[in-house]
């Protein structure tokens, strides 16, 4: 199932919302995402800025991981479901970043998360 990554495993790292074509990213409090892998099985949570609590769960090959989530929108309390596919990068300053590729409203989006220091 799984291929050979050069980056290592997002088991409990965590991660910021930096970026996001489907909505302004509050940076005093961005939406957090929690990851957990093991033998290329992907899930985690995630929660704040636009999002009460997300869910997800999908798989990794390489670098690149493919999720399904749901989360339920703060202002409305509509339920959002999709699927994304991320590539996992290793910025300048060493940590991970994830560009997720997903669709919503009808539409392809884009955003960016970057590892937390404490992940």
């Amino acid at each position: 199932m799984t291929q050979t990554s050069t980056l290592p495993t997002l088991d409990g790292r965590t991660f910021r919302m930096v970026s996001s074509t489907t909505s302004a990213v509050d940076p005093d409090a961005p939406s957090v995402f929690r990851y957990f892998e093991q033998d290329g099985v992907i899930w985690g949570d995630y929660t704040g800025d636009t999002v009460t609590i997300g869910r997800f769960v999908g798989t990794r090959s390489g670098d690149t991981i493919q999720v399904s989530f749901v989360h339920v929108l703060a202002a409305t309390g509509e339920v959002v479901t999709g699927d994304g596919e991320s590539d996992i990068e290793r910025g300048d300053d060493g940590m991970l970043r994830l560009v997720e590729h997903y669709e919503m409203h009808g539409a392809p989006q884009l955003s960016v998360c970057v590892e937390t220091a404490a992940g």
